[in-house]
């Protein structure tokens, strides 16, 4: 994450407001709390726990990155898990390798998915 500068403001990742003191994982305490309680949502459990926890790591971790946002397209910028590449994912589809596949839901996903819940 940036550091606070006099000509860059720190904002939420979710929300788009200022921050007064940065986060590692990129949003203010309110939003914070929305994702967290999103993150327990009973929509979430019919995905394998082992996934959902490496979402929530990621959300955590502040690996999803907002690059567009219309009403009905969201799409992030979201990191691998070991941090080496990036991936284009939506709620929809995802550019990892287990997306392309899509036989399975993979962690980005998820981790969209949770993001939309806390809208």
């Amino acid at each position: 994450m940036r550091a606070k500068t006099a000509n860059h403001k720190v904002r939420c990742l979710k929300c788009g407001r200022t921050l007064r003191s940065p986060s590692p994982d990129g949003y203010g305490p309110k939003c914070r709390r929305k994702v967290r309680r999103a993150t327990k949502a009973a929509e979430l459990t019919q995905h394998k726990p082992h996934l959902v926890e490496k979402a929530v790591e990621l959300l955590e971790q502040g690996g999803v990155i907002p690059l567009r946002d219309t009403r009905k397209n969201r799409v992030f910028l979201v990191v691998s898990s070991d941090g080496s590449e990036t991936y284009r994912t939506a709620r929809a589809a995802c550019t990892c390798p287990a997306g392309l596949r899509a036989l399975h839901m993979c962690a980005h996903r998820i981790a969209v998915h949770a993001l939309d819940l806390a809208s």
